[in-house]
């Protein structure tokens, strides 16, 4: 029996702002590598919209058969079967790519994973290729709105080691990786999308956060 598709009403509400930043970010691009695909329904919705791009989702082994669902029914020749990751792996399933994103993981994951995220990152984007990073920040320690204090509570409650990140401190870690600052823009319900090039492909200047 095929694998019944998950459902978020956020990815449905979040996908067409992100979209408007990924394609001017990813317009050079010809592999991006999604970390933590979830219900599948960006990877089908973004690999439908950017067909120069070879779009591999990926996420933990309990959520590829939902992600395989989408992709079956949308049938699309450039989105690639889903693989099993985990941002702890020394060895990551993708070695090699110039467009990678990932939306709503950095609160979910541990300091340490997120430590992880940022060097998989700067060992796997070739120079000049882009990251974005969708999801909730703070920035100068401060969160953006009482509903982003409230998740954090929440997240916190749950899991200590989780919880919503600091701006200033996601850039050090991107910088350590050889990650210039492009970008940060304003997202539905007070999220964000960051960007960050890898060093060596182009002269562009950094921006500044809002």
């Amino acid at each position: 029996m095929a694998a019944r598709k998950p459902w978020s009403e956020a990815c449905e509400r979040n996908r067409e702002p992100i979209l408007e930043v990924l394609r001017g970010a990813f317009a050079d691009a010809t592999r991006a590598l999604e970390i933590g695909a979830g219900t599948g329904q960006h990877a089908v919705f973004f690999a439908a919209a950017l067909p120069h791009l070879a779009w591999q989702p990926t996420d933990r082994a309990e959520n590829l058969p939902g992600i395989a669902a989408w992709r079956d029914e949308a049938a699309l020749p450039n989105l690639l079967p889903p693989l099993e990751f985990d941002v702890d792996d020394a060895d990551w399933p993708v070695r090699s790519c110039d467009a990678l994103f990932s939306a709503n993981t950095l609160h979910i994951m541990g300091w340490s994973s997120v430590e992880n995220f940022f060097r998989g990152a700067g060992r796997v984007l070739r120079p000049g290729g882009m990251l974005a990073v969708y999801g909730p920040f703070r920035y100068g320690g401060r969160h953006t709105a009482p509903s982003n204090e409230q998740f954090d509570a929440f997240l916190r409650g749950r899991d200590p080691r989780s919880g919503i990140r600091d701006f200033e401190a996601v850039n050090a870690l991107a910088a350590a990786e050889g990650l210039v600052f492009v970008d940060d823009r304003a997202m539905p319900a007070n999220n964000r999308t960051l960007l960050w090039r890898r060093a060596g492909g182009g002269c562009q200047s950094p921006a500044q956060p809002v």
